[in-house]
């Protein structure tokens, strides 16, 4: 089964094919996809449809139900296939599917910290273009009725970011300004900490993308009735090296503070919540990947997916890997057949496969981090020095 990504809040509805299709033909694999009967960030919808697609085998093919089903799908279709294997979803869902195994791809792996993440940093965004510039307008509540991407930029950037509009401009990174350099850390500190690609991400036009986000309120635009997100107890930095100097100290002061709501995506009656949790609890192989430069989804996902998947003693059952892409989900095809290859190698004859470590910060800092499963070097991304 695969789950397709974020399809934006339109009413028409697509389906689309898996990444690695031909591969998964030309190895005997029967697949499927369902368009979802909803568009928006409707993680709900896409469990239950993509399941009901699933339990829906024999009565489309005519054949026996298949003795093993899987389950992959990339960004927010990652959050529907790590959502389908929780056994809150099992217990929940209104069409339960037990599945094999799973490979979630740049995926929403930490649920609504997403939504957390992008509110803290769009938020951070406009009080930090106020405090370097006075004449930028102020963060003055949420939703943000003031926010100024514009004026975001002329601060942070030199040369902004443009986007690629194929086949003609192939787009290109932008040049942070002096001020701009801090917000970089303050960003990459936000989305996983130090590690290798994440400047570049940050220079992507995926910058765009987060700040598309800014100025909302907290109800994932309709999907809950209240608001989720805040940015409460963050300690913003402008370098990896706390504590706070006296500038940072005086931004965190500062900036407006708003309390997180968890309650309003709570428990249902009426099958899973409005935003599917991953508490970490599965017992079957899941082998994830994560992109390291990844601004729109970022590496803190994985990093919570892990720290969940220890607590509830699920760890044994995540394989995760970094990948050394600077964008949102641009792996290469070897990279995910190799990810899907094995896991069911995993699941089919118990051979457990490598993965890197998410959680050691020296680990993930060190030069050549992710470069194990990268298969081929990105442009402008440095060179692992010992190959894959």
């Amino acid at each position: 089964m695969y789950a397709h990504g974020y399809r934006g809040e339109g009413s028409e509805l697509t389906v689309g094919n898996p990444s690695i299709r031909q591969w998964l033909l030309d190895n005997g694999y029967a697949w499927a996809a369902s368009s979802y009967s909803t568009n928006f960030y409707d993680v709900r919808t896409g469990v239950e449809d993509t399941n009901e697609l699933a339990l829906a085998f024999t009565d489309i093919t005519g054949l026996a139900d298949p003795d093993r089903l899987y389950i992959m799908g990339h960004s927010m279709g990652g959050h529907v296939t790590a959502a389908a294997i929780e056994d809150e979803t099992l217990a929940t869902a209104n069409n339960p599917v037990q599945y094999h195994g799973a490979v979630p791809m740049c995926g929403v792996v930490g649920d609504t910290f997403e939504f957390e993440y992008l509110t803290q940093a769009t938020m951070a965004a406009q009080h930090f273009a106020h405090m370097k510039n006075p004449d930028a307008p102020p963060l003055t509540g949420i939703p943000a009725t003031n926010f100024d991407a514009n004026a975001i930029n002329a601060v942070i950037w030199a040369v902004p970011p443009i986007p690629p509009s194929p086949p003609a401009n192939p787009g290109s990174l932008g040049i942070p300004t002096a001020e701009g350099e801090q917000f970089q850390a303050l960003m990459r500190n936000l989305s996983g900490g130090e590690r290798p690609v994440a400047d570049i991400g940050f220079t992507t036009y995926y910058w765009h993308v987060v700040m598309g986000t800014g100025g909302r309120d907290g109800t994932v635009n309709g999907i809950l009735a209240r608001d989720l997100t805040g940015n409460a107890g963050v300690t913003y930095q402008f370098d990896n090296f706390p504590p706070p100097s006296t500038e940072e100290q005086a931004f965190n002061d500062t900036i407006l503070r708003v309390e997180s709501n968890p309650s309003a995506n709570g428990l249902r009656n009426d099958g899973l919540r409005w935003i599917p949790v991953i508490n970490g609890e599965f017992n079957i192989p899941v082998v994830s990947l994560q992109g390291l430069g990844d601004f729109y989804v970022p590496f803190r996902h994985g990093q919570i997916y892990r720290e969940r998947a220890e607590a509830n003693g699920s760890d044994e059952w995540l394989v995760q890997r970094a990948i050394r892409s600077p964008g949102h989900c641009d792996y290469t095809s070897q990279e995910q057949i190799d990810a899907f290859e094995d896991m069911i190698e995993w699941e089919q004859n118990s051979i457990k496969p490598a993965g890197d470590d998410f959680l050691d910060p020296a680990t993930v800092a060190a030069d050549d981090f992710g470069c194990q499963f990268t298969t081929t070097d990105r442009s402008g991304v440095p060179a692992c020095t010992t190959p894959p």
